[in-house]
């Protein structure tokens, strides 16, 4: 993907969250992190703790990785959070590239929720 490509595709998500949510700025990475591993996790609630919410960011990014073989799904616990176990090691170094990374996830994860 160019780089106005992957540009436009990352701003049309923002902004289909920022609708979506009815807020008035467009999310960050971790505000859409944060929505992924609320909808991974299949439970709305009025609030999370402070560790739920790094949980959930936590099941987003497995989440995202698992379509390249890196994290798998093995289930949820007692308390129906899904868990995974990391198959292999992430090949992406430095915040930037990371970053990159995952906002790429980010786009296809909502390409299949489009298609769904």
């Amino acid at each position: 993907m160019e780089e106005w490509e992957f540009d436009f595709e990352w701003l049309k998500v923002r902004h289909l969250v920022k609708e979506n949510l009815q807020k008035d700025k467009l999310p960050d990475l971790n505000a859409v992190l944060f929505l992924i591993g609320i909808q991974e996790l299949g439970e709305v609630r009025e609030s999370f703790t402070k560790e739920e919410k790094q949980d959930l960011m936590h099941i987003a990014v497995c989440k995202l990785l698992s379509f390249d073989g890196i994290f798998e799904y093995i289930g949820r616990d007692e308390d129906n959070w899904p868990h995974y176990k990391q198959l292999v090691s992430i090949e992406t170094t430095g915040v930037k590239a990371q970053e990159q990374f995952l906002k790429e996830k980010v786009i296809q994860y909502f390409k299949i929720l489009e298609k769904e």
